[in-house]
């Protein structure tokens, strides 16, 4: 794997986490706690980090 891939690969992992903690807090308690506002743009974010996602799990399933 050249070095770039391994980077997207890498990047990938991490957003993953990202978005794996992210769910985890708004499945929790203390989402309920935050304002609507927030809740909202915090569902927003999530929604455009997984097709973030999708997108670098595209680019790596197209590797060679």
């Amino acid at each position: 794997m050249l070095a770039y891939q391994e980077r997207v690969v890498d990047e990938k992992r991490e957003l993953d986490k990202k978005i794996e903690a992210l769910s985890a807090f708004m499945d929790g308690a203390i989402f309920d706690t935050v304002p609507r506002e927030e809740q909202a743009r915090l569902h927003w974010q999530r929604v455009a980090m997984k097709s973030y996602s999708a997108a670098l799990g595209e680019r790596i399933a197209a590797f060679q």
